[in-house]
């Protein structure tokens, strides 16, 4: 993509065409709304990092042609369970093109969705590999790889539009959000909101299988939101999370959803 010049670029202007808060806006299908966010450019420090790393890349990556744009939610436009997670990795997502893909991270969530029969295949290797998830959505609140893996406040709420549109076109289906980690839970809070349900204050603490369920402003189906612990590697090495618990607060989560997961075995733990 050709870079804009300073005339063009939509960072500072709520009301640019370009803008989350509009582009979001006007997306009338998921599809619509996967396709217009990969052309976002509304945080410069992000767009300047995406890039720089398919720049540079990995030794191990060198042959690999990056991603290096924002990534768009991944699996059914029908989902009644959705996944939220922080933000791409910037040799993972931003390398293969899908939300947690290419990282050690996705490597588990992956596997543990194949064991309970969400996914059609156990490795999320690419965009484009012929990997399907059943009754799932997986997104985050922030599209662009950020440096350190940590997203300004700025960066998340400029962001936010995007996920927001999402859960108002998934409304019709969803019925349970998992926020993997404490920054999801608490960037998936204001989007609940816009979405049309109703968040208590105090709003529900984050914690490893908390649960909280909200009513709908307009009467219809309540949405219930779990936490987990995210699947990253410092979590996932220190025990803090292991396969166990993950598969476990999966399968409380899509049965919650009205997904029938498979009762499965749990991988080794880790």
């Amino acid at each position: 993509m050709p870079p804009q010049s300073p005339a063009d670029d939509p960072a500072d202007d709520p009301g640019h065409p370009r803008h989350p808060a509009e582009a979001a806006a006007r997306a009338a299908g998921l599809a619509e709304l996967d396709r217009v966010v990969t052309h976002c450019r509304a945080c410069p420090r992000l767009v300047e990092w995406r890039e720089q790393t398919a720049r540079t890349k990995r030794r191990a990556y060198q042959d690999w042609d990056y991603w290096a744009r924002p990534i768009p939610g991944f699996g059914p436009p029908d989902a009644p369970l959705v996944l939220v997670g922080l933000a791409p990795a910037a040799h993972g997502a931003n390398r293969t093109g899908r939300i947690f893909t290419g990282d050690p991270s996705g490597d588990l969530l992956y596997a543990a969705l194949y064991e309970l029969g969400l996914a059609n295949r156990p490795e999320s290797v690419r965009h484009g590999d012929g990997l399907e998830l059943s009754g799932v959505r997986i997104t985050d609140p922030v599209r662009c790889a950020p440096p350190d893996n940590k997203p300004s406040t700025a960066e998340r709420d400029t962001c936010r539009p995007w996920i927001s549109r999402e859960l108002q076109l998934l409304r019709p289906t969803v019925r349970t959000v998992v926020a993997l980690g404490g920054f999801a839970w608490q960037a998936v809070l204001p989007v609940i909101t816009d979405a049309g349900w109703q968040v208590p204050r105090p709003r529900p603490a984050f914690g490893h299988a908390a649960r909280a369920t909200f009513p709908a402003r307009d009467g219809g189906p309540a949405l219930h939101l779990y936490g987990c612990y995210h699947v990253s590697p410092r979590n996932t090495n220190t025990g803090r999370l292991t396969t166990a618990m993950l598969h476990d607060l999966l399968r409380d989560a899509a049965r919650s959803a009205g997904l029938t997961p498979k009762p499965g075995r749990p991988g080794p733990v880790l």
